[in-house]
């Protein structure tokens, strides 16, 4: 084996590093191929992340939902002639959206995983308070109050960066939410959910997570604030394997967004 491939206790040795502790709530988002060769995979790297954190702490993960094509209409209904061929949304069984991922995949499908029931903004969680923080998350405004983000942020939670790109940081949507700017821009998306009794269709609303949630801001702001965060001396850097990463505390980095969004495009 090179001395340069990565194992499950090389690689919890690297979270601990970094900074991650036991008893953590963390929301991991990672470029699994820049970590570099990992004996078992993704798979590994959750189990370090889990040894890392120990019975006591949990991992979340962005799922949001794969249907491979955009089946919505300019007004976010479905469109008619795909209606009937649209599969309901059921946490149990729906696979995260491929671009969050593999490691979204692999801790989506774990034994003892809970996902919560909002489609566009679902979490995935395993570990001790799995069910507290995916456990009737509101279909509306998904990224705001009691939320899985709003809970990570209330419980002191953390978020670390595998070699993924700072302006996917989802937990920043939470601040979009929280933030007081004029003129958000606001959507509605039609789902189809799954429950006991059969389909049941729903029309969501929620602020427009697809750009800025106001003009101004460039495609990729999340990645200013991250940036701007880290520069104030805050935050956590270093290398998961070969992954150069990121560990920020969550109500920290959304406070900072909060006040870096307000300043800029408020009132």
């Amino acid at each position: 084996m090179s001395s340069d491939t990565a194992t499950r206790s090389s690689l919890a040795a690297d979270l601990r590093r970094i900074g991650l502790a036991e008893g953590d709530a963390v929301m991991v988002h990672a470029a699994f191929g820049k970590v570099g060769p990992v004996v078992g995979g993704p798979d590994t790297l959750v189990d370090a992340l889990l040894d890392t954190v120990s019975p006591k702490g949990t991992i979340l993960s962005y799922q949001d939902w794969e249907l491979s094509v955009d089946v919505w209409d300019e007004h976010g209904r479905v469109l008619p002639e795909l209606r009937d061929h649209v599969p309901p949304f059921d946490p149990a069984t729906a696979r995260p959206a491929r671009d969050h991922g593999v490691l979204a995949a692999v801790i989506g499908t774990r034994k003892g995983v809970r996902r919560s029931v909002n489609p566009g903004a679902s979490v995935a969680a395993l570990g001790a308070r799995a069910d507290e923080f995916t456990a009737g998350h509101p279909l509306d405004y998904g990224y705001g109050e009691d939320s899985p983000f709003a809970r990570l942020v209330a419980a002191g939670g953390r978020v670390l960066m595998v070699g993924a790109p700072l302006d996917t940081m989802t937990v920043l949507h939470h601040a979009e939410h929280l933030a007081d700017l004029p003129g958000k821009r606001r959507i509605e998306v039609e789902y189809p959910l799954a429950t006991p009794e059969g389909t049941a269709w729903r029309v969501v609303e929620e602020f427009d997570t697809s750009e800025p949630v106001v003009p101004g801001p460039p495609e990729d702001y999340f990645r200013l604030i991250v940036e701007d965060f880290l520069a104030t001396g805050a935050g956590l850097r270093g290398r998961i394997g070969d992954a150069e990463s990121v560990l920020v505390d969550a109500p920290a980095i959304v406070d900072f967004a909060v006040d870096w969004l307000e300043t800029r495009y408020g009132r």
